[in-house]
């Protein structure tokens, strides 16, 4: 006798569940534990119905608080210290606008979280619809700033592009993004199948390298660098097979020797001892370091360089913000900066591991590894750990391509984390299992999740 039955010799009305892209059906036990959610196009609930297994009851909750936390926190210390770092600049030149950097910053801050909030709010598995475009547009845009009457270049860099009657743009930013996206889809699709070589290593670096090699020629070194990091992490937890990736590291880094520029090998050398070369290649980061000792324990206080010293530091309200932070704000100042993207990198990878399905699972740790590598290289840059590559401080540097991805990235990992499931269980695919199995995404088989309360964070 089957529910249906029992429910007609009682006498109540069964209770219809819809199902969900996903994952299958879930009971539910009563009426405040039902959210009423859009239905998704039937095939993306076709597409996404292999990959789930049904691990217990999924619900749309609130956002990740810690995530929402941290990143208000790090675009807010962002516009302060943009203002800060440019204000001077601003003020001797020709209009003497001391808002001249931070006026359009805040426009791009408003555009940014207000997109933010609609990705939270739209169901990430819509992004499996669009993926296949989207990718397609950003490889457009990275052929077209390769030519020079769309090029913007500045500091001899060719990473903007302009098309008539649009502003300046950086493809290199829409790229990370799209890549992510489809990559994610791409993955949760093969299956098993992305540990062979010929379905999985050889169809990953055709998609792969074109993004990595057209950014690696505008020159950006660093977005090059972060976006290909990214793409093996999220192949290594889809399972991947560590010897083809230990291959197609060294591959890259070979690869990446041969067609470095005359400056660009100049900044390497002068990486090993900058301080050899202060005044031409080592200058840059002798300054940034002159301001991070500056700072001292507690820093001059916002806006008081000048109290600190007041050296030159270029491009200190972009690539060498963090420095402006050391050096306003202290070392505590500093650190807390690093705590803010540490919490993320925490937080973003707990919702990849309890995310309802092998799709949004790949997507929020490909956004996370994102967002937290490339504030590793901006930092490590600064600090000297890494050769001079010209990269931006998420949420933090100055730049509207890189804050407006940004804030639309943190709000997809955001929608992500609003599904969880309440009573145990990894709500993930078979094919989420993996013979090289201990980082990756785990399958159904291992252990539980504890509980959550719902509306937890």
């Amino acid at each position: 006798m089957g529910p249906a039955d029992r429910a007609r010799l009682s006498g109540r009305r069964p209770v219809a569940v819809p199902a969900r892209a996903g994952m299958r059906g879930a009971s539910v036990s009563s009426r405040a534990s039902r959210v009423a959610r859009p239905r998704l196009p039937a095939a993306v609930r076709a597409e996404a119905a292999p990959l789930a297994a049904p691990a217990g009851v999924v619900r749309r909750r609130g956002p990740d608080t810690v995530i929402v936390l941290a990143i208000l926190a790090l675009t807010a210390l962002g516009l302060l210290v943009v203002y800060s770092s440019s204000a001077m600049s601003g003020y001797l030149s020709s209009d003497g606008d001391t808002f001249r950097t931070l006026g359009p910053q805040l426009q791009w801050a408003a555009a940014g979280l207000a997109l933010m909030l609609v990705a939270m709010r739209v169901d990430y598995r819509w992004l499996r619809l669009v993926s296949v475009p989207l990718v397609l547009v950003a490889g457009v845009l990275l052929v077209l700033v390769q030519v020079e009457s769309f090029q913007v270049t500045v500091g001899g860099s060719a990473q903007w592009l302009k098309l008539p009657g649009l502003p300046a743009v950086q493809p290199s930013e829409l790229a990370k993004l799209a890549l992510v996206v489809y990559l994610a889809h791409w993955m949760a699709r093969r299956g098993g199948a992305v540990a062979g070589l010929r379905t999985g290593l050889l169809p990953f670096f055709v998609i792969v390298a074109p993004f990595v090699f057209l950014i690696f020629r505008s020159p950006d070194i660093g977005s090059a660098g972060v976006l290909g990091m990214t793409a093996v992490l999220m192949f290594f937890m889809a399972g991947a097979n560590p010897l083809y990736l230990a291959a197609l590291g060294a591959t890259a880094v070979a690869g990446a020797a041969m067609f470095l520029k005359d400056y660009q090998l100049a900044r390497v050398q002068s990486f090993a001892d900058p301080f050899a070369d202060a005044l031409n290649g080592g200058y840059q980061p002798v300054q940034g370091l002159l301001a991070l000792g500056l700072g001292g324990l507690f820093g001059a206080g916002l806006g008081e360089r000048a109290a600190a010293g007041g050296i030159i530091l270029p491009n200190a309200h972009n690539d060498y913000i963090f420095a402006v932070i050391g050096q306003e704000f202290g070392f505590l100042g500093a650190v807390a900066v690093i705590g803010l993207f540490g919490l993320l990198a925490y937080r973003g990878f707990r919702v990849a591991l309890a995310a309802p399905d092998t799709f949004g699972g790949l997507l929020a740790a490909g956004i996370t590894a994102w967002l937290c590598l490339q504030a590793f290289v901006n930092i490590g840059v600064v600090v000297t750990l890494l050769p001079v590559t010209g990269i931006t401080l998420p949420f933090v540097s100055a730049g509207g391509s890189s804050l407006i991805v940004s804030l639309v990235a943190a709000g997809i990992l955001l929608s992500v984390s609003r599904e969880t499931a309440v009573s145990g269980g990894w709500n993930a695919g078979g094919d989420r299992g993996r013979r090289y199995g201990r980082a990756h995404l785990p399958g159904p088989g291992r252990r539980a999740l504890p509980s959550r309360a719902p509306g937890s964070a």
